[in-house]
């Protein structure tokens, strides 16, 4: 099997992605020689371009020249030009969850942030944290964070933070010795067979944590729950109510932001106030204190962190505003987020609240929005566009129309529009000043939300 130790030339085929980017400037930094290619320039190309590391725009054969390794995300296929080169010519592949584990096997104090949801929010929130510490830990973030112009920073202490994602049991790779689970939930099961089999890969990310390690979980989650006593490692727990660390006294602020008191083992720390909305910041809030503890963080320090920290990119980002109408875009895909972040949007003052839904995928509309939808409760309407098809092929054997039939049964108000272009049409006849237009889902619709503007 290639290792990172042997390669001095790196090349990264999908360089532009969230954590290959991250990965590519870690890299660097640790001395390896890296370039690669992506199909289209962003935000994150030209931020390697500025730290002087080479990207191709567009992938060929050519461009890998004598790397020593060649680095793919999961979306590059083995037919692409540049893995066809590779293999022609001998140059070792990896798998980017596997370069991922090999980085953290170079750092003593690793913290893997798991779960099906929050993951990305709550090791932003610790990004935070680290620089109003000084920690000086390298953290890896699976989103565009305004604080590091990117999603990574490289820290020079022994410390890893670094989301852990449950997609193809990827965090199987890591070399933990905190980890935080938020939440265990039905999601990806293009690629699990059921919950059973997703709780199984988390008690197995749990194994990897060493003895003297700890794990720390959301006990508001039954999975998580049920799982932690069963784990033989030190534990820890959260929640919103309970737990060893959790909020009492919580208010809420004309924006929608909470405050509350921290309770850490029946002591109370004291006041916390963020600065974004919904209770389910509360929760990933409260991860990011039981994991900063674990580092040694004052709590001074971290409620000074947590109240600065705003969300990452598309998490309720305020996307802009057209005649009165504030039009927001959020990542949620699974039922449990879409509730979530509904219920925040639906604290920021409003008239009338629009949630335009896209699914990304075959697969979890089947098995996710046919049957008891109950997560749209609390808009006016839902709209809903054709399918994204994302990773799969329509079958034909679920539509859009299938998903706002179910949104209906479970007392949502749903249309079927199947364009952005329609959708803005009825937008603009339908929406006045003061409502709200709240866009969801991980498909192209954060591109397409620009439409309605």
């Amino acid at each position: 099997m290639a290792t990172l130790d042997e390669a001095r030339s790196i090349y990264f085929v999908g360089i532009g992605g969230c954590s290959m980017s991250g990965l590519a400037q870690i890299l660097s930094y640790q001395g390896h020689l890296v370039r690669g290619s992506d199909r289209e320039e962003s935000q994150f190309t030209r931020k390697l371009a500025q730290d002087g590391i080479t990207v191709f725009i567009g992938h060929k054969a050519e461009q890998v020249g004598t790397a020593d390794l060649l680095i793919y995300s999961a979306a590059i296929k083995p037919d692409n030009p540049e893995r066809v080169f590779a293999r022609e010519h001998g140059i070792p592949e990896m798998e980017r969850s596997v370069a991922l584990g090999q980085i953290s096997e170079r750092f003593s104090r690793v913290a893997a942030i798991a779960g099906c949801h929050g993951k990305t929010t709550i090791t932003s929130m610790l990004a935070y944290i680290n620089e109003a510490a000084r920690l000086d830990a390298t953290v890896h973030v699976g989103g565009f964070m305004e604080l590091l112009q990117g999603g990574v920073k490289v820290g020079k202490s022994d410390v890893f933070i670094t989301e852990a994602c449950e997609y193809v049991e990827s965090f199987l790779t890591l070399s933990p010795t905190i980890a935080l689970i938020n939440n265990i939930d039905n999601d990806h099961l293009d690629c699990y067979r059921d919950i059973d089999h997703i709780v199984s890969a988390f008690f197995r990310f749990c194994s990897l944590v060493p003895p003297e390690g700890k794990i720390i979980g959301c006990i508001d989650d039954s999975h998580v729950r049920e799982l932690l006593p069963v784990v033989d490692r030190q534990t820890a727990t959260y929640g919103l109510r309970e737990g060893d660390y959790h909020a009492d006294s919580i208010e809420y602020d004309g924006l929608g932001n909470p405050s509350f008191d921290l309770i850490d083992n029946g002591e109370r720390r004291g006041r916390v106030e963020l600065s974004v909305p919904g209770t389910h910041n509360i929760i990933n809030a409260i991860a990011a204190y039981a994991v900063s503890k674990e580092l040694g963080v004052p709590f001074g320090i971290y409620t000074r962190a947590i109240s600065e920290f705003v969300n990452t990119k598309r998490r309720f980002e305020f996307m802009g505003e057209k005649n009165g109408i504030k039009v927001f875009h959020d990542y949620s895909h699974h039922p449990n987020e879409i509730r979530a972040i509904l219920e925040a949007a639906h604290r920021v003052p409003h008239k009338k609240l629009f949630c335009v839904f896209q699914c990304n995928s075959y697969t979890r509309a089947k098995t996710l929005f046919c049957e008891n939808v109950d997560c749209f409760q609390y808009a006016d309407e839902v709209l809903v566009p054709d399918i994204y098809p994302g990773r799969e092929k329509d079958d034909g054997s679920v539509h859009a129309t299938d998903m706002v039939e179910g949104i209906n049964r479970g007392g949502g108000l749903a249309s079927y529009i199947p364009t952005f272009e329609l959708i803005r049409d009825y937008l603009d006849k339908n929406a006045a000043e003061g409502d709200i237009v709240v866009t969801v889902g991980s498909g192209d619709v954060y591109r397409q939300t620009a439409k309605l503007l």
